[in-house]
């Protein structure tokens, strides 16, 4: 169960216009890799009330041309995700090293949603992604929401708070590093007894969750929104489709 400072927060960060329109950006690896982890989000922005769009000529942010120092194709990315994306009211993806509203946030400060009729009879831990944390603040939201989902049993992570090893980039420039720190991770996940790990940011999701496949663990690894849009029924990521 949730602790009771975790609940829903009384009152909203903003005050969303009714059904408002709401573009989704789908980011680049889910795109490429867990195209589940979209649908998802898409039906829980529905769910909520919101005009979902989904862009088509969305494109990379640019970030990590950014993150390598390339400023100049960067800012020619960024440029052109302003034009497809201004317009709308807000715009939401299930990363928080994306953008400025990272879904989960968006649903709790914004739309004062809970998902309904939810249930998983399972224990999960959770991973708290860097720029989330730290750059959005997002740490009660997704702890507020998988609480309404019956069944599921939170158990607490050693080290939540501390990088899983992926940060994008820094995993191509220091895979020894990168290892060890994920090694480390999956050790805690391992520690807790939980039958699942979840998270926000499926770029760390992917890095832990290959790492727990190759030390043989059984710890199943979903995004958050797909046990909240109840499609945690699949393959976990990295298990064959």
């Amino acid at each position: 169960m949730v602790p009771p400072e975790l609940n829903m927060p009384t009152t909203p960060a903003t005050e969303a216009p009714p059904h408002p329109r709401v573009a989704l950006f789908v980011t680049c690896l889910v795109d490429a890799m867990r195209p589940r982890v979209g649908f998802a989000a898409l039906q829980l922005l529905r769910e909520a009330g919101c005009r979902v769009e989904v862009p088509p000529a969305q494109t990379c942010c640019g970030q990590p041309a950014f993150n390598s120092g390339d400023t100049k194709d960067a800012a020619a990315v960024a440029r052109h995700f302003v034009r497809t994306f201004e317009g709308f009211d807000y715009v939401v993806a299930p990363s928080g090293s994306c953008v400025g509203w990272e879904i989960t946030s968006f649903l709790v400060d914004v739309m004062r949603h809970r998902p309904q009729g939810r249930r998983l009879d399972a224990s999960a831990t959770y991973h708290d992604s860097c720029s989330g944390l730290r750059e959005l603040g997002v740490h009660d939201q997704p702890r507020a929401l998988l609480g309404a989902v019956a069944g599921l049993e939170l158990k607490p992570l050693e080290g939540h708070d501390v990088c899983c090893g992926f940060g994008g980039t820094f995993c191509v420039k220091y895979p020894a590093i990168s290892n060890a720190v994920v090694g480390d991770k999956a050790a805690a996940v391992e520690r807790s007894g939980a039958q699942l790990l979840l998270g926000g940011d499926l770029g760390c999701l992917m890095n832990m969750a290959g790492k727990l496949a190759r030390q043989g663990s059984k710890v199943r690894s979903f995004h958050t929104v797909e046990v909240l849009a109840g499609m945690a029924d699949g393959p976990a990521i990295g298990e064959p489709g």
